[in-house]
């Protein structure tokens, strides 16, 4: 066949992972919890659970950066902002947070044909928090209480538990296979 550059198979089965699993496709996958909002709480802190801590966590759109080795990996960051308020009783500090999570996920092949997005699970170092109380006296609980150490904590197994979801192990999983069945069919 005139017209064609051919190329070994294994150096074709690279390149298709290069053009199938891209930056853009990556964060479009995890864009799909851009907007989300969910709520922390109440959850009891502190010597003997006196105060109740509530948020209200919005996901923002997600980055995603390939870097292309033996393997191709790609650090994800999915930009967060929370609002949260410590009730003590007879006080709420309010607190404006801003964040970020770091992810990292791998590419692979899998038998038969599958492309398989392996999502590392994030640990507290991995969340980034910039956090700012209303008042002084929020500023003094969010130091002696280590409300941002929390903040990271809770935040990594939440997104622990959505990675662990059933959905989501779904969504890291690409049939190549029967995807090629459907195109040849034209279905």
């Amino acid at each position: 066949m005139d017209g064609y550059e051919f190329m070994t198979y294994e150096e074709f089965g690279r390149r298709f992972f290069e053009v199938a699993v891209t930056e853009e496709r990556v964060a479009a996958a995890f864009g799909a919890f851009a907007g989300d909002q969910f709520e922390m709480g109440p959850m009891r802190q502190g010597p003997a659970g006196l105060a109740k801590v509530t948020a209200q966590v919005t996901v923002q759109q997600p980055r995603a950066e390939r870097i292309v080795g033996e393997t191709i990996v790609f650090d994800i960051r999915i930009p967060l902002n929370i609002h949260m308020v410590i009730d003590l009783r007879l006080d709420k500090p309010r607190f404006d947070v801003e964040g970020e999570i770091k992810l990292r996920a791998e590419a692979r092949a899998a038998e038969p044909l599958t492309i398989v997005i392996d999502v590392g699970k994030p640990r507290s170092a991995d969340i980034l928090v910039d956090v700012e109380s209303q008042s002084l006296r929020g500023e003094l609980l969010r130091i002696v209480a280590g409300v941002d150490a929390e903040i990271k904590r809770f935040v990594a197994k939440y997104v622990r538990d959505e990675i662990d979801k059933p959905a989501s192990k779904r969504a890291q999983v690409i049939d190549v296979a029967t995807r090629l069945d459907e195109a040849w069919k034209g279905v």
